[in-house]
């Protein structure tokens, strides 16, 4: 399968891929990027297996692209994607699976909830003949009782209005991939991304993986509730047009109503007159309606927009320096004598 053309990629020079790659991307964490590698490491070390990291800094206002730096010349498995500004979770997700060339490849975030411990796991089930292999949340640490009830809500909707697209629930981003599942999931290059649901849309054979989510090591979350919420839209525009048949089936229903109404007002001046209609109810009325359009006016506006983003044929993002990997192969313990 012929892979897309990765920006700021066209002139690297070829290597061997190594077995393994693992993609990062990251938005100031300056206070937890060091603890996250000297973790990863021993867990990929001990896989006997070639392997790379590919950290993309989303166009980091803190220290973070100097720490990686600084790791990079003392470790060339890592590879540094800088972006040249800030383009959101989603996008740098996308460039580090453009530039990472294992064969497998894992995709977690650099906070620690996700502990790479659990990479093995994820490698056993790949082993196995599964394309994906997903670590699905037991438990959920260091997250307010808002956040997670509100995370099942939105998991629970998506399984009513994906359709034929399943999102396993408490499921993020962690999670092992196969290289044929990677070239078919960067075949999808829309801007209004939704990693979860584009994962679940390529299909594939795939295991889930429990495991209990730490808390954050270090630093504070970049997502608050407002980027959840719009995060909640892309997911719920991007995978459904239920939104819009809502709305047709509300105007509707509000039509029928309305002919319902003036009906029994025609009926109730032919038998008892034309009395003058009381204020309130009238503005009660036009509200509603009033209420009604600008709600379903937004809702063509959601689509609308994505479709004029879609359609301006922009790169989904530019890569200011691209550091490539230098896999090395892995130690394995001398064979012992008889």
């Amino acid at each position: 399968m012929t892979r897309p053309a990765v920006p700021g990629q066209e002139h690297a020079v070829p290597a061997a891929c190594p077995t393994f790659s693992i993609v990062v991307p990251l938005y100031n964490e300056e206070e937890v990027i060091e603890q996250f590698h000297a973790r990863l490491v021993p867990v990929m070390e001990r896989l006997g297996a070639a392997w790379e990291v590919i950290y993309v800094n989303d166009g980091s206002r803190d220290r973070s692209l100097a720490i990686l730096e600084r790791l990079r010349a003392a470790d060339p498995r890592i590879g540094i994607v800088n972006l040249s500004r800030n383009f959101g979770k989603e996008i740098a997700l996308t460039a580090g699976l453009d530039h990472a060339r294992g064969e497998a490849v894992v995709v977690t975030d650099v906070d620690l909830q996700d502990p790479p411990e659990v990479i093995p796991e994820l490698v056993a089930g790949w082993r196995e003949g599964y394309d994906v292999v997903f670590a699905q949340r037991r438990v959920r640490e260091g997250e307010t009782i808002v956040k997670r009830k509100t995370a099942e809500l939105f998991y629970q909707l998506m399984q009513h209005l994906g359709g034929r697209v399943r999102i396993p629930p408490n499921t993020g981003d962690f999670r092992l991939m196969s290289r044929r599942s990677v070239d078919a999931l960067l075949q999808l290059r829309e801007h209004h991304r939704f990693m979860k649901g584009l994962f679940a849309w390529i299909g594939f054979p795939s295991k889930a993986v429990l495991y209990d989510r730490a808390p954050r090591a270090a630093g504070t979350t970049k997502w608050n509730y407002w980027k959840l919420w719009n995060l909640a839209l892309e997911g719920i525009t991007s995978f459904t047009v239920m939104p819009l048949k809502i709305a047709t089936y509300l105007g509707l229903a509000v039509s029928v109503f309305a002919l319902g109404f003036g009906g029994v007002i025609v009926v109730r001046t032919l038998v008892f007159g034309n009395p003058v209609p009381g204020y309130p109810s009238v503005m009660a009325v036009m509200l509603f309606l009033g209420g009604v359009q600008l709600m379903t006016l937004g809702v063509i506006g959601e689509y609308l927009g994505r479709v004029f983003n879609e359609v301006k044929g922009r790169p989904l993002y530019l890569v200011e320096r691209f550091v490539p990997p230098e896999p090395m192969a892995a130690k394995r313990e001398p064979a012992k004598a008889a």
